[in-house]
């Protein structure tokens, strides 16, 4: 089973401004609730047991957000509030599954995926974007279903608008291998309209291997400057790793833009 979850979060969040000139926009409330918390309890729901944050010493407000022990001690002290008991009850939950590690320098996913090598027990791991919310359906654990009967990593997919292609790392496909899921050829990372293989991309989560970590300690910068995770899966997938698109069922959310980000309030309020 797969027993440990990372979770890229030292991004400044530029698509976000102004909200992120002061505040971590993981911690920005969707329908009143942190919108790291939707992901943590899709992690919790699919059976993770460890979760490791990849911060930087610029977003110490998400590590001060779960160990604001004497913050709510005192409340609790002064008014035995039940909403805010349950509240201390849950963060305290979280507290005990999550470590940090620090990616201070904004290199790429790939380079965040390489701070945890020392913490990744496992032959496998799973990977989650918080920019990305998947709703309606535990993205993750179908996933996780897909990787037990295939013996495969796996990405979540999803169809997008052609002339969008270059934000995604896009997929070419060849064999459908279950009703949900097909065998990845190639994923190309942010490619051109004219060059993209299909408009099939990759949405934010991962179940990859532990042998990734080789691939990314070796990986030179590609577009942008940056270790692109999707570079590194291609290396892989050139050494007949096998990889599964996993075309998920539940609703896609995209809060890493302001507009994304209204929708998502509104969409979520209606659940």
């Amino acid at each position: 089973m797969i027993k440990q979850a990372i979770i890229p979060l030292a991004g400044l969040g530029t698509r976000l401004l102004p909200l992120t000139s002061v505040f971590a926009k993981e911690l920005l409330p969707i329908n009143g609730k942190p919108g790291i918390e939707y992901i943590l309890e899709e992690c919790i729901d699919a059976g993770i047991k460890e979760i490791i944050f990849i911060i930087s010493k610029k977003k110490m407000m998400i590590k001060k957000y779960f160990y604001s022990d004497t913050f709510y001690k005192n409340i609790i002290k002064k008014k035995k509030d039940p909403k805010v008991i349950e509240e201390y009850k849950k963060i305290q939950k979280y507290k005990k599954m999550i470590k940090f590690v620090y990616q201070n320098k904004p290199k790429g996913t790939g380079d965040a995926v390489l701070k945890t090598k020392k913490f990744i027990k496992d032959k496998y791991f799973l990977m989650l974007l918080p920019d990305d919310l998947i709703m309606n359906h535990n993205c993750s654990k179908s996933m996780i279903s897909a990787h037990l009967k295939h013996k495969s990593s796996v990405m979540a997919s999803m169809k997008v608008k052609k002339k969008t292609v270059s934000r995604w790392g896009i997929y070419n496909l060849t064999k459908k291998v279950s009703k949900h899921n097909f065998i990845i050829k190639e994923v190309v990372e942010k490619p051109s309209i004219k060059s993209a293989p299909s408009n099939k991309a990759v949405i934010g989560r991962y179940i990859l291997p532990k042998t990734i970590f080789n691939k990314l300690s070796n990986q030179k910068p590609g577009k942008g400057g940056e270790i692109h995770i999707t570079d590194a899966i291609q290396s892989l997938i050139n050494e007949n790793e096998s990889f599964i698109a996993h075309n998920f069922t539940g609703k896609y959310l995209d809060c890493g833009t302001m507009n994304g980000f209204i929708k998502s309030n509104i969409e979520i309020s209606k659940l």
